[in-house]
């Protein structure tokens, strides 16, 4: 079996690529950068992983994300439809759909993404499901939540070298509920989609089976690192106020930031295991994070 990868360097592509060479997959990674890329005659699967990143600092030009995310993806399936590969399986985000929700986020949520990131990603669902598909092919769209695993970077490896020295939490104010994509569960689910034929074309959300609150992330973060954190509850108003402060001046805790470590975001994954016929995700989510947190500790 040989699967096509884009985005092969990225954090979700190198542990992809390792983790599919170990089930006996061959991986072949094309660069979207080189003017003259071509897609290899066969394979089984495209797996799109290419574009541009959520820039939670805002300072991304909004043009970027669209003609990395949408443009690119445009003609990425164009070419992939014109060939002989059966299968696209495309990396899009649940912020395509929301920024922020109000109970379990499923695959039937109306679209209303507000942030340039959000709508390019969507913009590149809106056309890959515009297209007529031939019925040898499978479109697969997934949208994974928050990624984490060892050597990744972002919100957590921030957070971590917070809570490993065990300093004061002043947001403890804010009872949250998060979701989070451990990289063995999206490794895992990549490869069955890849092997299993009878997994419709179709949109599929992409989370581990347990959501856990910032404060509880503290906690842990602090008990890997042998400190004790302490928790000081600082009225949410003073927090906003602070977070719209670091807007105009670009400092680290903005609004956007600040949602993510304080609002709820549960992502519901019960499309993705029906389709796979599993009732679990393989790996837990605590037991994961907690193992993450051994790369962040180096760091």
């Amino acid at each position: 079996m040989k699967v096509v990868l884009t985005g092969a360097s990225g954090f979700v592509g190198t542990n992809l690529s390792r983790y599919l060479l170990r089930e006996g997959v061959e991986c072949e990674s094309i660069n979207l950068r080189d003017e003259d890329w071509q897609l290899p005659g066969e394979a089984q699967a495209l797996i799109h992983l290419a574009g541009k990143a959520h820039d939670t600092a805002d300072l991304a030009d909004e043009q970027e994300y669209f003609s990395t995310n949408t443009d690119l993806t445009a003609k990425l399936f164009d070419r992939f439809l014109a060939g002989n590969i059966r299968d696209f399986i495309y990396f899009s985000s649940v912020k395509a759909v929301a920024d922020a929700v109000d109970g379990p986020l499923t695959e039937e949520h109306p679209a209303q993404p507000t942030t340039a990131y959000g709508r390019s990603k969507r913009a590149a669902e809106e056309y890959l499901l515009s297209k007529p598909l031939p019925p040898s092919k499978r479109l697969i769209i997934l949208r994974p939540c928050a990624i984490y695993g060892a050597g990744s970077k972002g919100n957590l490896d921030l957070l971590y070298s917070w809570g490993a020295k065990g300093l004061l939490w002043p947001l403890a104010a804010f009872e949250n509920k998060r979701s989070f994509a451990g990289i063995g569960n999206l490794c895992y689910i990549l490869h069955r989609i890849v092997g299993d034929r009878t997994v419709p074309s179709g949109i599929y959300n992409i989370a581990d089976d347990d959501a856990l609150s910032t404060n509880k992330l503290m906690q842990l973060m602090a008990e890997h690192a042998s400190k004790k954190v302490s928790f000081m509850k600082v009225p949410p108003k003073v927090v906003r106020g602070a977070a719209r402060l670091g807007d105009i001046f670009k400092l680290p805790l903005n609004s956007e930031r600040l949602k993510k470590l304080t609002e709820d975001y549960v992502v519901c994954n019960r499309k993705i295991k029906a389709a796979l016929n599993i009732t679990n995700m393989p790996d837990n989510t605590e037991s994961s994070m907690v193992a993450s947190f051994n790369t962040f500790k180096k760091n």
